[in-house]
Order: structure tokens, then C-alpha cells, then sequence
């Protein structure tokens, strides 16, 4: 059967990674989660000091870029790759609310957007690969066979967030999370290098509304019509 390319882009706390993770275990294809790569060197970066609420050390951050090794080990527990940290296991680490403050900022540094875009290319070769983030259709892979585009109100994405930490034990605020989605969004879309846009042809998919059976099934047939 011939493999293509999978982008799916979009807000962040759409489900882009759920539903990745959904269509990658379905059709038997890679999946990798570029927010988790971001989020890794975010994670780097405080760890070492090169952020924090008061600062930006972005220079000595960029030196530091060759010293970041960033790999993806499947666990068959889970079903899905952990993401590891110069060896370290750090899945859990870079899910924090904290994380998630520092991760656009870091995102916005051209250095460090052009180390993990060659890295997600050199993954991609071979194709037979779903990958999700901000610019996989419009950077990353411009030529994939079929890119979405994610989206949901600011509400729905801040409540499924909360819901996610609340979850997983971190004592967070419903306000704090829709301010850290909202500025997550300027940033996004306003940074100079791969602001996250839709790519032109992208198909565009609202689950304000949808259940993740339901969201699952509609990009699953757009799927078998690109491979068919």
C-alpha cells in the first residue's frame, strides 16, 4: 500500500497529538510529537537558567543547542514515544503548566526551530509518517499528501487542558490555563519565523464539537482517499 505524509497543524490543546497518535497506531505509520521536541529544550533551558519569568538568556541558549540530544523511544506500555532528554526520560517533566509558559518563547528562537525542523525532515524521509506541531504543513513537510489544520475556541481548548492537569494531579487555575492558551496563540501567530498559519491546502477541522470517535473517522476517510 503506498505510505504518504501526514501534517496535521493547528492551536495548541486542539488533540493534534491524540489524534496523530490515533491515525499513526491505525495505519501502522510514525508518529512524532514536534510540540514534545519544543518542549524538551524548553524543559533544557530552565533547567539551566536560560529562562525564567524575570529572563531570556536566548545567546547562551543557542550555544548550548549542540549540546541538546533529542530522541523518541517507543514505550509498549503506553502505546506511544516517550520523549528523552540527553538520555533522560522527561515525558512527564514538559507536560507541566510551567513548561507550557516558557515553550512559545523558545519556539520563537530561529536557531532552535531550524535544529528540530532538519532533525523532523531526516525523520520524514521515508514517509509513512504523522506528524503534528504549528508549521509541519507549511515548513516541515510543504509537500505532504494531506495536512489538517486544528482548531477549537479558546474556551474548549483551556477546559480540556485543565481537565488534562487536573487529571494528573498539578494544581492548576481554569483561568490561568485559558491566559496561557490565549498568549500561547499571539505568540504563535505573531513570531516572525513560521508563525503558525494554514497552509493553503489544508483542510481545516473545528472540534469545538466533535467527539475524538467522531474526529477520528472524519480525518481517517480524508486519509484512505489521499492513499487511494
Amino acid at each position: 500500500m503506498k505510505k504518504i505524509t501526514i501534517a496535521i497543524d493547528g492551536f495548541s490543546s486542539t488533540g493534534k497529538s491524540t489524534l496523530a497518535k490515533q491515525i499513526a497506531n491505525h495505519l501502522g505509520y510514525v508518529y512524532v510529537d514536534t510540540g514534545a521536541m519544543y518542549r524538551a529544550v524548553t524543559y533544557f533551558a530552565m533547567q539551566h537558567g536560560y529562562i525564567t519569568a524575570e529572563l531570556f538568556d536566548k545567546e547562551n541558549l543557542i550555544l548550548a543547542l549542540p549540546s541538546i540530544k533529542l530522541e523518541f523511544h517507543f514505550n509498549p506500555s503506553l502505546g506511544f514515544a516517550e520523549m528523552y532528554l540527553n538520555g533522560v526520560n522527561v515525558e512527564t517533566e514538559i507536560r507541566t503548566i510551567e513548561v507550557s509558559n516558557f515553550v512559545s518563547k523558545i519556539a520563537e528562537v530561529s536557531q532552535v526551530r531550524a535544529k528540530l525542523v532538519e532533525q523532523q525532515q531526516q525523520m520524514g524521509q521515508g514517509k509513512g509518517i504523522v506528524m503534528d506541531g504549528r508549521d509541519i504543513g507549511t515548513v516541515v513537510f510543504p509537500d505532504a499528501e494531506l495536512k489538517i489544520f486544528m482548531t477549537a475556541s479558546p474556551e474548549t481548548r483551556a477546559q480540556r487542558r485543565f481537565d488534562e492537569l487536573q487529571s494528573k494531579g498539578q494544581n492548576v487555575s481554569y483561568e490561568d490555563v485559558l491566559k496561557n492558551v490565549q498568549e500561547r496563540d499571539y505568540i504563535d501567530t505573531n513570531r516572525a519565523d513560521s508563525p503558525l498559519v494554514k497552509a493553503e491546502n489544508a483542510i481545516e477541522i473545528d472540534n469545538s464539537h466533535l467527539t475524538r470517535e467522531e474526529q477520528f473517522e472524519l480525518v481517517l476517510d480524508l486519509v484512505n482517499h489521499r492513499i487511494n
